[in-house]
């Protein structure tokens, strides 16, 4: 299939765009580098051996959204591009709606005047708010507590709209969990401007010594060590799931919805130490308070994508850590 991948030069966009063309797959990339690097995009090449077409363009502009679908022809698209940090949508939400609803919109429009009616899109496990109960099921009750969380539930309900007005459309909903790691190479992995927002790459980046400590929202949750749990998904068994659900589009299934995570929770404190295990450096931490809109625990239940989608995850914790540090430290500045 050609596949376009909208935020393609991103964190988990790179990791896709390298296990789609490694599994017979024709790509090209939209991406408009606003939280991201073209260098990712070389390095895919590099790894892969194929070359592509890179669009640098941004989902708000509709005549660069539309020139991108009139020069070549798509059999689906996987859609990553978006902003994605819980604390700064909290702080900057009207820039989080403009961005994410607004932009989706533009692709679904694009999509569809051109006739491409397969759709993989990059949710989140925030749709489930605070769960009633662990582990969360596809079919749980949804209700963000942040505005990023919202962005991600108002486009599947725009997404599920769009499909029970047409459905000759076929949409798979991938609710990730805490997607970690790095590609084996040591080449592409996380590189986030600024400081990080998510915990790996803030570990990753005190272990390297960029940065002094690492700061850990709330040692006072509900849980075994009270810090948070979170259920962290290696990044390259995570764009396997993207393969597997592009596969089950070719199936027509309509309207689909997975969870794509390991099943199992980590808390901060043992992804600390699992972090100082695989790098032999200390990472030292001060605490701090909660963040607004974060929750105590939150993992997946996933045997929905493992019967429907063949889905399994092959890496383990200490997997994520050391590819994860490979990469930090044979890019100890990121893609810089």
């Amino acid at each position: 299939m050609k596949v376009l991948v909208t935020g393609g030069a991103g964190y988990i966009g790179s990791h896709t765009c390298v296990r789609l063309i490694e599994n017979g797959h024709e790509i090209a990339v939209l991406d408009n580098l606003s939280n991201s690097n073209e260098k990712a995009l070389q390095r895919v090449k590099s790894i892969t051996g194929a070359d592509f077409k890179f669009y640098k363009a941004d989902l708000l502009d509709k005549e660069a959204l539309n020139s991108v679908f009139s020069n070549e022809r798509y059999d689906a698209v996987i859609h990553f591009a978006g902003l994605k940090a819980v604390g700064e949508s909290v702080e900057i939400p009207l820039k989080y709606y403009a961005n994410n609803v607004s932009g989706t919109i533009n692709l679904c429009e694009a999509m569809k005047n051109n006739n491409v009616k397969k759709l993989v899109f990059s949710s989140s496990a925030t749709v489930y708010g605070n769960p009633k109960s662990l582990p969360i099921t596809e079919d749980f009750p949804v209700g963000a507590t942040n505005p990023y969380g919202q962005t991600k539930l108002m486009i599947e309900y725009i997404l599920k709209d769009l499909y029970l007005s047409d459905n000759s459309w076929d949409i798979a909903l991938l609710r990730y969990f805490n997607p970690i790691g790095a590609h084996p190479s040591g080449l592409i992995g996380e590189d986030p401007r600024g400081i990080p927002n998510n915990l790996l790459p803030y570990i990753s980046q005190v272990a390297v010594g960029r940065l002094p400590y690492l700061n850990v929202y709330g040692n006072d949750y509900d849980t075994p060590d009270g810090s948070g749990v979170r259920d962290y998904i290696h990044v390259i068994d995570l764009a396997d799931g993207h393969i597997k659900a592009i596969d089950k589009l070719n199936a027509n299934p309509g309207l689909v919805t997975y969870n794509l995570g390991t099943g199992n929770g980590f808390s901060v404190f043992e992804m600390i130490r699992a972090y100082e295990k695989a790098s032999k450096r200390k990472i030292e931490y001060k605490i701090m308070p909660r963040r607004q809109g974060d929750i105590a625990a939150c993992y997946a239940n996933t045997d929905k994508a493992k019967n429907e989608l063949g889905f399994q995850t092959l890496y383990g914790i200490d997997d994520m850590c050391e590819s994860s540090w490979k990469w930090q430290e044979m890019n100890p500045n990121g893609y810089k």
